[in-house]
């Protein structure tokens, strides 16, 4: 029979495990569309296509050359564990763009290879506790400024 303690550590490697693969692949995402295709190529590619909806053209343009930077930067973040809740916020935004855009596209669209993955590993990250995610700078900043809070006194 496991102990608390045991099963702490068992969520704390879920934790890791579940963060190092969302955040590898949402930064992977980001090396590739910062780096190889570009954020113009990027919004041109896959925005662009969306000019004949209601959304305003600019829109598009901009949403299609920040998301490749909040893939890198936020996927960084959470192989990190480096502000993790931000990190999360703002990956889930992006699923969410993605998510109304396939469906302005194809109401039925189907997510189960995309999408659903991603937003099940997001999930599992944010719904449990912060403190057994031992793995995590978050983690070892914070309870290094506990350990100096606790030396003062």
């Amino acid at each position: 029979m496991n102990s608390p303690k045991d099963s702490n550590l068992d969520r704390s490697w879920a934790l890791l495990f579940a963060r190092l693969v969302l955040g590898l692949i949402f930064f992977m995402a980001g090396v590739y569309k910062v780096f190889q295709l570009g954020p113009l190529e990027h919004a041109r590619k896959y925005f662009l296509p969306y000019a004949d909806t209601f959304l305003p053209v600019w829109s598009l343009w901009a949403t299609g050359v920040v998301i490749p930077f909040v893939e890198l930067i936020a996927g960084g973040l959470v192989i990190l564990g480096l502000r993790t809740r931000e990190a999360l916020v703002a990956l889930g935004a992006v699923l969410a763009i993605v998510t109304f855009g396939h469906l302005l596209k194809e109401p039925l669209y189907e997510f189960h290879t995309h999408v659903i993955p991603r937003l099940a590993l997001l999930l599992f990250i944010f719904l449990l506790p912060r403190e057994d995610d031992r793995f995590s700078l978050d983690y070892l900043l914070k309870r290094s400024k506990n350990q100096r809070v606790d030396a003062k006194d």
